[in-house]
């Protein structure tokens, strides 16, 4: 029973760890907590674990020139189903991306969304994953014509060790160590190192209530 009021009493810590967070951001960038809530959940719709295709978030000036694996990989992260019609894809392509969104998803499929003919559906392959997991942290959002400009700080986090979990930097250079259930704890340490991480920034355009991204760029 103490065992289990601890483990409640650390949750409550980190969820009011968060809303501070969330609450200084808003304050520093003069942006409500409810826009920053979207920004947040949009990227992390759209940030992908680097070891599935190379860099979770690729730069690009046109996201009709992005990287095609990513863009793939993006709408297959979102589906709500494992198995999904061509026209369903091009729905969520179009959720996700925008109208001006211009590539066609292959009709032959992917190695990793495969066409069942007999079906004639596309079925999403898992993705395998190792002992290391992607992350970003909001730095800086600024509100633009028609959107935001947000600066992310890029970081990994290594759980090959039981007892505690290797911050690392896109380079997998350890910048410090914390206690495995913390999450708190690692987003303090990306702040206090910012220097030592990735920045990145992205465009985003809001229209109707809903973000697209458009640009990443360093």
């Amino acid at each position: 029973m103490k065992k289990f009021i601890i483990i409640i009493f650390v949750l409550v810590l980190l969820f009011i760890g968060i809303i501070v967070s969330k609450n200084v951001l808003a304050k520093k960038n003069q942006i409500g907590i409810k826009e920053i809530e979207k920004i947040e959940n949009y990227i992390n719709q759209i940030y992908l674990e680097r070891e599935i295709v190379g860099d979770s978030l690729p730069c690009f000036e046109n996201l009709n020139e992005a990287n095609e694996k990513w863009i793939w990989e993006v709408v297959k992260k979102n589906l709500e189903d494992d198995k999904i019609t061509y026209e369903e894809l091009q729905k969520k392509e179009k959720e996700l991306f925008g109208e001006n969104f211009e590539k066609e998803f292959p009709k032959d499929g992917t190695d990793y969304l495969t066409y069942n003919k007999e079906e004639n559906h596309y079925e999403a392959i898992p993705s395998e994953m190792d002992n290391q997991g992607s992350f970003f942290l909001l730095n800086k959002i600024e509100k633009v014509q028609d959107g935001f400009e947000v600066n992310i700080i890029e970081y990994l986090e290594d759980y090959s060790e039981m007892d505690y979990i290797i911050i690392q930097n896109l380079n997998k250079e350890e910048i410090s160590r914390t206690s495995s259930s913390n999450e708190e704890e690692a987003i303090e340490i990306v702040k206090r190192n910012i220097d030592k991480f990735t920045n990145k920034k992205i465009l985003l355009k809001y229209k109707n209530e809903k973000l697209t991204v458009q640009k990443v760029y360093m």
